[in-house]
């Protein structure tokens, strides 16, 4: 794990970093790289697209161990190029999107499957040498799956970081705030014991939201409100207040929305499933 956090700090990739953010963001926000995030799938579609070249190339290498299987290695290498494509573009835009430290992990992580692809390539064009180049591509490819799995699971990219929050909130009503502090659709911050959360009047409707954005836990209360949406000063994920789903990425999943009330001048909220 020292290589993982010496990786972590290595702040001489900062400069790459910082060019390869901004090729990847000169696809705007919108439709296409909303569906490259996978907010219509409901989380990252990125690892999910990584199954079939890998799995194609892992296929190819393992009918090496048999004589006359090269037509069907060849064929298995030429499909897991194709899936490449989408896989690295879904993953250059969930890469952008994110902090520092992931970024790090994730441009070594590029670098990885792009040295798998070259070698797989390689193959393709240099017969005589095709297995052994396969083999080398295998090898880069599972170190680049190995940097995925420290991104997804150790550094949290990707998962839903508005997911505990259910957990931490007991269940039924609660008393937030005296009515007359929420004055029009400014965000407004408070706090449900050790749960923020963020409160917004619009008009005769109040709506509460847990206040962690789901994608990287940024304060949506210090974002802005606009046609019943919430936009996250992070990234600009964002979300629609009535329900909490996703309006826009880098987001996928939807917001913790909480049920409002007035009691006495007092504003009371309950979060449906807590506990």
């Amino acid at each position: 794990m020292r290589f993982m956090t010496f990786l972590e700090e290595a702040a001489g990739l900062d400069r790459l970093i910082e060019a390869g953010q901004r090729a990847a963001r000169l696809l705007p926000p919108g439709w296409t790289r909303d569906a490259l995030h996978g907010v219509w799938l409901g989380h990252p579609l990125h690892p999910m697209l990584v199954q079939v070249p890998v799995g194609a190339w892992l296929s190819a290498s393992l009918l090496d161990a048999w004589p006359g299987n090269e037509t069907t290695s060849r064929r298995l290498v030429l499909a897991g190029l194709a899936a490449a494509v989408p896989a690295t573009l879904a993953g250059t835009a969930d890469w952008s999107e994110q902090h520092e430290q992931q970024m790090r992990v994730g441009a070594v992580h590029a670098a990885a499957n792009m040295a798998a692809t070259g070698l797989y390539a390689a193959s393709v064009v240099v017969p005589g040498r095709a297995r052994m180049l396969r083999l080398a591509g295998l090898a880069a490819a599972g170190a680049g799956g190995f940097l995925g799995g420290h991104l997804a699971y150790r550094q949290s990219a990707g998962a839903n970081q508005a997911e505990p929050v259910p957990h931490l909130v007991e269940p039924g009503w609660h008393d937030l705030m005296p009515v007359d502090e929420l004055d029009g659709p400014r965000p407004v911050k408070r706090m449900l014991g050790d749960v923020p959360v963020v409160a917004i009047r619009d008009d005769e409707y109040i709506h509460v939201l847990a206040d962690r954005c789901s994608h990287l836990s940024g304060p949506l209360s210090d974002g802005d409100y606009h046609d019943g949406c919430l936009t996250c000063p992070w990234h600009g994920s964002t979300f629609r207040v009535a329900d909490g789903s996703v309006a826009r990425g880098p987001a996928t999943a939807p917001q913790p929305v909480f049920r409002s009330r007035v009691s006495d001048a007092i504003i009371q909220v309950c979060l449906p499933g807590a506990g």
